[in-house]
């Protein structure tokens, strides 16, 4: 068994074991339990009752947070030359079309989000094998296939994140920082519940959200209740 250190040592006994806590309660607690020198990642797993090996039970979207995540995020724009200035002004980080198809072949990686126009991803398609295990290759029902360019740029780098299950019905996401108020990250985890829960397959049976588990980045994990999220 890991041994853990003094400090996460130290929060963790904030943290009653035999205990689950409200939404509220887990996030005025969250901002307690910080242990690192730089701003960590507020990281909320929750266990879903679905099957993500049948295509019915795929649970994936995307959201946009109150309060963003407080994270930047890199933009890359894959679209004809046309669209190039206008993805750009948006705030795209990157915009063009075959040089990036190059440079991703060639294993580059400095990037958080892809979006595309319709028109190109013929070409984009033979990327599938970098883009597809990193969860960056773009489609529709993620907002990341758009004729609106401008649009799905400013969403982005404002805080819209996509989201999916993991094959386990596991969903790990972040939704903020530690430096966040307590207030804000309750409506940052509020919003996401919310739009998951929106999301419920209807061949899921029993209990949807199993459980849910809100840390930061190095710090311990606190149980939220499902009667707490339920009531949302």
């Amino acid at each position: 068994m890991a041994k853990r250190g003094k400090k996460y040592s130290q929060v963790a006994e904030l943290i009653d074991p035999d205990m689950e806590y409200t939404i509220e309660e887990a996030c005025d607690l969250v901002v307690k339990t910080k242990t690192a020198s730089f701003d960590e990642s507020v990281d909320l797993d929750l266990r879903l009752g679905v099957d993500p090996r049948h295509a019915d039970q795929m649970v994936r979207g995307t959201v946009s947070l109150p309060h963003g995540t407080g994270k930047t995020v890199r933009v890359l724009a894959l679209v004809n030359e046309a669209k190039v200035e206008e993805a750009k002004e948006a705030g795209a980080d990157h915009a063009g079309l075959d040089e990036y198809i190059e440079k991703i072949e060639d294993g580059w990686a400095e990037i958080d989000v892809i979006i595309a126009t319709p028109d190109v991803m013929g070409k984009i398609g033979k990327l599938g094998r970098q883009l597809g295990p990193r969860g960056l290759m773009p489609n529709p029902k993620s907002g990341t296939v758009t004729m609106d360019i401008a649009a799905a740029v400013k969403e982005f780098k404002s805080g819209k994140m996509d989201f999916r299950v993991d094959k386990a019905g596991i969903l790990h996401t972040s939704v903020g920082k530690a430096s966040f108020e307590p207030n804000e990250l309750r409506e940052n985890l509020i919003s996401f519940l919310q739009t998951v829960i929106s999301m419920r397959p209807a061949s899921a049976k029993g209990h949807y959200i199993r459980s849910a588990y809100l840390s930061t980045t190095m710090g311990p994990s606190i149980p939220i209740s499902r009667s707490s999220i339920t009531s949302i």
